[in-house]
């Protein structure tokens, strides 16, 4: 299984990635949003999991134009706390079916 890992932070992300490879996942890690939404296309990943906090890009902002592309789950990684903040994940993670008439 392939996982796809969005973490700025060295040692955090080298955790994870280290954590998961001991599991038996492949992991390829991105430290910028753009990055990885570019990965997204060109992979075929079993599982996301994204840092809210990048530098090059909101996460939220990566966690919406990736939910455009895959229906895979996204494990969301963050320090913000606030209730705005959980909900607003959980919408911009939601994934919407639409029918045409």
């Amino acid at each position: 299984m392939r996982a796809l890992l969005i973490e700025d932070d060295p040692l955090l992300g080298d955790g994870i990635k280290t954590a998961l490879e001991r599991e038996g996942y492949t992991v390829d890690w991105f430290m910028l949003g753009r990055e990885a939404i570019s990965a997204i296309g060109s992979e075929t990943f079993s599982v996301i999991i994204l840092d809210l906090g990048l530098p090059d890009m909101d996460g939220m902002q990566v966690l919406q134009l990736l939910r455009q592309q895959s229906t895979l789950p996204i494990l969301i990684l963050t320090a913000r706390d606030a209730m705005e903040d959980r909900i607003g994940g959980l919408d911009a993670g939601r994934m919407t079916m639409c029918s045409s008439l």
